[in-house]
């Protein structure tokens, strides 16, 4: 399926040879500001995303460098649906702000003395993000492109089955007198 500009093809039984995951390429901003902390000069924090194919080139890039602050853009990176994780996806599309979550990890070569923090993997699953969190990643979440969330509640709604609500059995001991001895006999 196309939505302005943003291809997800979506996944369905008839087209299990062709498209197993539906997925997009997007461009990552890093970005690194400078702090007033003795120990620690600049922290790194993701900055946004972008369709990939508003940037040219594969390569990462320098789009802004000034003494208080530096983005770079990472493209070429690939978010995809499962049909596994579609609850991850229901719960982050009914969020009042649904977000994309990079997963980042500091590059301590990537600039001669300093560190870099580069986008490793991104997802668009609640799940999979307290997953990476649990695991002591660095996660982040930045505010999902307006176009991919069509093709994200169309994937939810091919795929998503909430389990049925399960009829609670009171255990014995709440039972009042009466109502066990009524049982029994």
């Amino acid at each position: 399926m196309r939505h302005k500009g943003v291809e997800l093809a979506v996944y369905s039984p008839r087209m299990e040879e062709q498209v197993k995951h539906p997925t997009t390429r997007m461009a990552i901003v890093m970005e690194r500001r400078a702090i007033n902390n003795r120990w620690q000069p600049y922290q790194w924090q993701v900055a946004g995303a972008l369709p990939d194919s508003e940037v040219s080139g594969s390569a990462p890039q320098t789009i802004v460098n000034h003494a208080d602050l530096l983005q770079r853009l990472y493209p070429g990176m690939e978010v995809s649906l499962y049909r596994d994780e579609a609850e991850g996806y229901f719960l982050n599309l009914t969020s009042p702000a649904p977000k994309i979550f990079v997963m980042w990890r500091l590059n301590e070569e990537a600039l001669g003395t300093e560190s870099e923090a580069e986008p490793f993997m991104l997802t668009l699953s609640y799940n999979e993000a307290a997953r990476w969190m649990d695991a002591q990643e660095k996660v982040e979440g930045v505010p999902i492109l307006p176009e991919l969330l069509p093709a994200l509640a169309e994937f939810v709604e091919m795929h998503y089955k909430p389990e049925p609500k399960k009829q609670r059995i009171r255990p014995k001991s709440f039972e009042s007198k009466e109502g066990r001895y009524r049982n029994m006999g």
